[in-house]
């Protein structure tokens, strides 16, 4: 197997509750094994409740940070899992919110899937951006600036940093494949 990110080190954000599972564990798994080390950060170091399908409880996460300890200067890219209330959770913190901020000032990749992009929105970074998510937050996302795709997996590269975003869980396969291209560029 490629290991094209070997040496490389990704964030994933989340809340401590409400982070779908699936869009936290299968991106984690792809950048894995594609030789990434990958870390976790959450407002608090207490456990992250993963759910699943934003109503079942799902497993536990310990994480690595909490985001008022992270700088984006000690990792090659960021990712922003889903869920409904794990970003609109993580809007609310103002470390969260000058986290992905200053992932996106130092011009390194970002990738957000379903409701993901909120913290982007948040973050007041999407002018000129074209992006998926999940579709109801698509009227956010335009009126942040941004130019939304009902597509399985955007790249884009526009503003001088590369943004991957994908809809769903359904479009975690192609939303994987685009996260390891995006983070091995």
């Amino acid at each position: 197997m490629s290991t094209p990110l070997t040496g490389r080190t990704i964030a994933f954000l989340v809340a401590n509750s409400g982070v779908e599972q699936v869009e936290l564990t299968s991106p984690w798994k792809d950048l894995q094994d594609a030789g990434a080390t990958t870390v976790l950060i959450a407002p608090k170091k207490d456990s992250v409740q993963a759910m699943n399908n934003d109503v079942e409880p799902g497993d536990t996460f310990t994480p690595d940070l909490a985001v008022a300890d992270a700088s984006a200067a000690d990792y090659d890219g960021l990712v922003l899992p889903g869920g409904t209330t794990n970003p609109d959770q993580l809007r609310l913190e103002p470390d969260a919110v000058a986290l992905v901020k200053a992932f996106v000032d130092a011009r390194k990749p970002v990738a957000a899937i379903c409701h993901g992009p909120w913290m982007l929105v948040e973050a007041d970074v999407l002018r000129g951006k074209n992006l998926a998510s999940f579709p109801s937050i698509r009227t956010d996302v335009r009126n942040a600036g941004g130019t939304w795709h009902d597509e399985e997996a955007v790249t884009c590269t526009a503003g001088g940093w590369t943004l991957v975003t994908s809809r769903n869980p359904d479009d975690l396969p192609a939303f994987g494949q685009a996260a390891v291209a995006a983070f091995s560029s």
